[in-house]
């Protein structure tokens, strides 16, 4: 830069950006100012803390499944259907708000486990995988066991058969 640049430079106070000063007038660019990463606003549907919530819950050593059993029978035939998904959100409602999140879980554990110890690490995984991924404060995971999957029980979601 030249030493006359140089000289004709201002600077704002604001934080705004240098710019040449121009005769007659003084002009500054200015920018927004904080952090970049704090302007604006982020959403996050229902529909993605209950997609992480349902995961993470699966993910639990003696979770069976999640739902209600017509739920579960109701997505069981939806499944089947060409060019239906599997839903990863049975079993999970959410309630999200700016800051925080509240979630009501359903699940089905399976037979001889500790339900007490099962309904705390699914608390624990699903209050970890959603505060990690969205920054919402989880203020409450409830859970409600509607079934035990006994041993000798056939799956009401039987794999698909490949012929």
């Amino acid at each position: 830069m030249s030493d006359m640049t140089e000289q004709n430079r201002t600077t704002t106070p604001g934080g705004g950006q240098d710019v040449p000063e121009t005769p007659g007038a003084r002009k500054t660019l200015r920018r927004g100012g904080g952090d970049p990463g704090l302007r604006g606003r982020t959403t996050i549907a229902d529909g993605v803390v209950e997609k992480i919530a349902g995961l993470a819950a699966r993910d639990v050593v003696g979770v069976h499944a999640m739902g209600s059993g017509l739920s579960r029978t109701f997505g069981a035939v939806r499944d089947r259907v060409p060019g239906g998904a599997k839903s990863v959100t049975r079993g999970v409602k959410a309630e999200v708000g700016e800051k925080q999140t509240a979630l009501d879980l359903e699940i089905v554990v399976d037979y001889g486990v500790a339900i007490a110890d099962v309904a705390r690490a699914v608390r624990e995984n699903v209050i970890a995988a959603v505060e990690r991924m969205t920054g919402l404060e989880v203020v409450e995971v409830n859970i409600a066991v509607s079934d035990v999957k006994l041993p000798e029980e056939e799956d009401e979601e039987p794999e698909p058969r490949i012929q």
